[in-house]
């Protein structure tokens, strides 16, 4: 399988964003995502393939752009389609399903046709989770930061405290993925993006260097 470039998948970011803005935060987000893999990465041993990992990464979020309208302002109540959106907007490409599953197969820890349902989710009613060992670490480095407004790193204390809301199965779904791939070090991340790191409290640390 022949995997973008980052070149490749920026100018797909550009050809589908409907304004700068928000070029800017889905595309940064993306990028912050596969950062936060790559360090990931780095400290393990795990064998997968690091190349997919950061396509994926750095594609994951791109149906999001199709829930802004007219107005420019964003669709949060079907935010939760984005990944299916993004799905369709990448098999429309002609990238390859291994790809495109990155889109739809990222959503909290994973959304089950039993989630779908009960929760009346705006998406066709089927498992999204994550198959492959890829898959799966795209979706974890992606619960650490929030395209939020203004955007934040998120702990995993602090994330492990909101998935609860959804059900204890949520809770240890999170907790084996962040016993396989650890926890990663977001400090430097937040002082390069200038993005405040929320805590397990709730609180705001924020960065004391923040980038230009």
């Amino acid at each position: 399988m022949e995997i973008p470039t980052d070149d490749e998948i920026r100018a797909l970011h550009e050809k589908y964003a409907p304004t700068p803005e928000a070029f800017a935060l889905v595309y940064t987000h993306c990028e912050i995502v596969g950062a936060i893999a790559e360090h990931l990465i780095d400290r393990s041993e795990l064998a997968l393939d690091r190349a997919l990992v950061r396509a994926g990464c750095l594609l994951h979020d791109i149906g999001v752009y199709r829930l802004y309208g007219a107005s420019g302002r964003l669709d949060r109540a079907r935010y939760v389609s984005h990944g299916v959106l993004g799905h369709e907007t990448l098999t429309g490409e002609g990238l390859p399903e291994t790809l495109c599953r990155f889109c739809s197969h990222h959503t909290g820890v994973g959304l089950t046709r039993v989630d779908v349902r009960e929760q009346g989710l705006p998406v066709p009613e089927r498992d999204y989770l994550a198959e492959s060992i890829e898959e799966e670490l795209v979706m974890y480095a992606d619960k650490f930061h929030s395209k939020r407004n203004p955007p934040v790193f998120l702990t995993a204390d602090s994330y492990a405290a909101s998935v609860a809301r959804f059900g204890e199965d949520k809770v240890v779904r999170f907790k084996e993925m962040r016993t396989r791939f650890g926890t990663p070090d977001l400090a430097p991340l937040a002082t390069a993006y200038g993005h405040a790191l929320v805590g397990s409290t709730d609180e705001e640390v924020r960065p004391t260097a923040p980038s230009a």
